[in-house]
């Protein structure tokens, strides 16, 4: 019997999975801050002070803004991201990332009317690109590894959660401040509203030293004694149970059969094929995760509203609404991640999406200057639509699939690397689609669309399931039958025991962290 089967078929006490969700719950925050900078800057592009401190910038600098900010990401993920995450560990480097971020914010706000205010956003930007880019990787990666197998798509999903409540927030944070309309209103209010995010980082950081590093980053490290604290904590049970020993000696067994294999160095992911197939695989659904359109509906979506010949507050209100409605619909894909798996759901939203943007691609090409409010309505449904597609298919299960499918010694490498996949592919849609809209309308919508069909094709050509797989299983998905029969050797009886007989006593005290 493999260990893993025995591993992931133990029951994992309540009070366990209360700890584990209220860990990814809180290290959602780090995600909501990750979100809230993002979804800011669409409300920003339409306020009057903005434009009026930044000499109502054209499509282009908007564009450059939101572009250089993807540019920081990309640094960030090639060579910066990953060293944090493996030196500092997983909770740490997201403290570092939110930290890096509020500096980035903090330079945005002094943007003052003027010469140096272009320079002062696109400073910011970056600042905040580098450090959103640790966080949008030791997130995934800690909720990844903290959690037992047949839940982790789940509890990765939280981090996407994270993000789109950030994206409500900051836009219904805009609406707000939309309505101070006053000289001081038009000069602070933009400010304030990209200062919001210290709320939540605040927290963050006064919480992240009251939580326990992941048993996987500790192993990877040889502080195995602190790994079996850890472990014991997260499933809320005695030092010497029966769970903790064997998931241990299995990720244990993981991480000295990869240290101990010719694959071990970073450079292995691009010259040992079975480690090249999980990169090019998460690389190429990142890359598809943001050039099917979704870039632009983040920063761009009170501006596409203002299109439909919608009023500025409205825009606001309609932005809050329709991020609002993705939280909802990822939660509902925290169920379907793990029972759907994770390529029925990326193909089904990259459907949904394609067919939304057609619709916003024909409507305005039959109906144009807003003649007819139905087709402009019907539109303002539509984009709806989109984001249930986005955040049941790409939104979560780029991160969740990409934080999964590499071994620990490489996950924070490849997760960056995949990662920097989407920085490309945002810096991309950054620029096309305002400059687009400006040139061809809503023909745009249709490049896009089928972005979205091409997507979900090469899905599910080429993408396996990994949904119910232990982490340590993911080897012998992506052909690396080498290393798993170096885990899961043909002779091996040592776990051979019943799986009804092994017992999960709970801890009768807290273990320290």
């Amino acid at each position: 019997m493999e260990l893993g089967s025995v591993v992931k078929g133990l029951p994992i006490p309540s009070k366990a999975s209360f700890r584990l969700h209220a860990l990814c719950v809180f290290f959602g925050l780090a995600s909501f801050v990750w979100g809230y900078n993002i979804g800011v800057m669409g409300t920003i592009y339409v306020h009057p002070g903005f434009k009026k401190a930044l000499n109502k910038p054209d499509a282009s600098k908007k564009g450059l803004i939101t572009a250089i900010y993807y540019l920081g990401t990309w640094i960030s993920y090639i060579f910066i991201s990953h060293p944090i995450a493996d030196i500092l560990g997983r909770r740490w480097a997201a403290f570092t990332g939110v930290f890096v971020t509020c500096i980035g914010a903090a330079f945005q706000a002094g943007a003052r009317p003027g010469s140096g205010a272009l320079a002062m956003m696109i400073i910011g930007r970056i600042i905040c690109g580098l450090g959103l880019a640790v966080v949008s990787t030791s997130v995934p990666l800690y909720q990844s590894e903290i959690a037992p197998a047949k839940q982790r798509g789940r509890y990765v999903v939280m981090n996407h959660v994270g993000l789109v409540a950030g994206l409500a927030v900051a836009f219904w944070v805009g609406y707000a401040f939309s309505g101070w309309t006053t000289s001081n209103g038009n000069f602070y209010g933009w400010r304030l509203s990209l200062m919001v995010q210290y709320i939540p980082a605040v927290i963050f950081f006064v919480g992240i030293p009251f939580c326990p590093e992941t048993p996987r980053w500790l192993v990877q490290k040889g502080q195995i004694h602190q790994a079996q604290k850890s472990l014991a904590y997260l499933r809320d049970a005695d030092l010497s149970s029966d769970i903790v020993t064997m998931e241990l000696e299995e990720i244990r067994a993981s991480v000295e059969a990869h240290k101990a294999a010719p694959e071990s160095k970073w450079t292995s992911l691009f010259t040992h094929r079975p480690l090249f197939n999980r990169l090019w695989r998460a690389a190429l659904l990142q890359f598809m995760a943001q050039m099917c359109g979704n870039t632009s509906m983040k920063y761009y979506l009170p501006t596409i509203f203002a299109s439909l010949g919608i009023e500025h507050r409205l825009t606001l209100l309609i932005g809050g609404i329709e991020s609002t409605l993705k939280i909802g619909c990822t939660i509902i894909d925290m169920v379907l991640i793990d029972r759907a798996g994770r390529r029925s759901t990326l193909i089904v939203g990259c459907v949904v999406m394609a067919i939304a943007l057609l619709i916003n691609g024909a409507l305005p090409l039959a109906y144009p200057n807003n003649e007819n409010r139905a087709s402009d309505y019907a539109c303002i449904v539509f984009i709806f639509f989109y984001t249930f597609g986005y955040s049941i298919g790409f939104g979560p299960a780029a991160w969740v699939y990409g934080a999964e499918i590499f071994p620990t010694n490489l996950r924070a490498r490849g997760l960056n690397f995949a990662a920097s996949g989407g920085s490309i592919g945002s810096i991309i849609v950054a620029q096309v689609w305002p400059v687009g809209m400006d040139t061809i309308g809503s023909k745009t919508y249709f490049f896009f669309m089928a972005i979205n069909i091409i997507s979900g094709i090469i899905v599910y050509f080429f993408y396996p399931e990994t949904k119910r797989k232990s982490l340590e299983e993911m080897d012998a998905v992506f052909g690396d039958h080498r290393i798993a029969h170096l885990l899961n050797p043909p002779e091996d009886t040592t776990y051979d025991s019943p799986t009804e007989n092994i017992t999960v006593r709970p801890k009768n005290s807290g273990v320290g962290t």
